[in-house]
């Protein structure tokens, strides 16, 4: 019998040593790993920084439950698979640094979320979410935070809890204005609120001392707020592809904007796309100092 079931093992493998389904279908290297009885943890990868494991790609629409033993994992990546649930028994994961879900089909995040609290970096980008669990706001630690390509259209209000978050991308939701506990994220350097539904800035944006990046492009907004221009910090603003007519005059106390940007990925202005009256679009043409001079004589004016 031992040895009948020896000779049926060494038949089924390729000279790789794979398993091999009946079909000549390989098994994925986590069950391949399972069934010959390895230890799972065999799979971890142990970098100078993080204890990782990665499964992107697998065109898993369930993870394997032996994850949630390996509670050494920092970094966990489960990115571009089918994934429409994400079981409580994250939780487990206490340990975890950076957390990839981006590109699966979540449409919510378990409660459990709020039990990572070495949580840093979480990517929930291009799922179905339609709404974020309040327990979120309990990742304190949470500093880097992808929400885009979802079905958002509201935060919930504990998010101005997340004191050291300093990266928040909403882009491509559905959101009609920039959540108010936004505003609260006084460590904020970098918002991407690009492609949403917006058709205003609310003039508390002028709370967000620090941000160095600031997108709002493929929007709907109107009106150029002037509080805008009270964020020194600003380094790259984008508001191409809106319907604002005119810029105000304080546009030039926003000295570290380098120039008018053409490509998207250049700090700088961006203010193309938009139906600006005249005379903007000829000085915009000329380049930021010679906008800016326009704008700095018309006030004093």
């Amino acid at each position: 019998m031992g040895a009948r079931q020896s000779r049926t093992n060494s038949k089924d493998k390729d000279p790789k040593g794979m398993l091999l389904l009946r079909r000549g279908q390989k098994f994925s290297p986590w069950d391949d790993t399972v069934l010959l009885g390895r230890d799972p943890r065999s799979l971890l990868k142990r970098g100078m920084r993080h204890v990782s494991f990665s499964l992107v790609t697998k065109g898993m629409t369930d993870i394997p439950d032996f994850l949630w033993g390996l509670s050494e994992v920092q970094k966990l990546n489960l990115s571009h698979n089918q994934l429409r649930i994400l079981p409580p028994e994250v939780g487990r994961l206490s340990r975890i640094v950076v957390l990839n879900l981006c590109g699966n089909r979540l449409k919510s995040l378990p409660r459990e979320v709020s039990l990572l609290h070495s949580l840093k970096v979480l990517f929930v980008n291009m799922n179905c979410l339609t709404e974020v669990p309040a327990e979120l706001s309990l990742c304190r630690n949470l500093e880097v935070l992808s929400l885009s390509h979802n079905c958002l259209s509201q935060l919930p209000a504990s998010f101005a809890d997340l004191s050291r978050l300093r990266k928040l991308n909403l882009s491509n939701n559905y959101f009609a204005h920039i959540p108010m506990c936004v505003f609260a994220l006084k460590e904020l350097d970098f918002l991407h609120v690009g492609s949403n539904r917006l058709e205003n800035i609310a003039e508390s944006i002028q709370c967000l001392a620090s941000l160095q990046i600031f997108i709002a492009e493929s929007n709907n907004i109107h009106s150029f707020p002037r509080s805008l221009c009270l964020l020194s910090s600003l380094e790259m603003l984008n508001l191409n592809n809106n319907d604002i007519q005119t810029l105000p005059d304080e546009l030039y106390l926003l000295g570290r904007l380098a120039r008018i940007a053409w490509n998207p990925m250049d700090k700088g202005l961006h203010i193309s796309h938009n139906p600006l009256s005249k005379p903007l679009p000829e000085l915009v043409e000329g380049g930021l100092e010679m906008l800016f001079s326009y704008l700095k004589e018309k006030k004093h004016n």
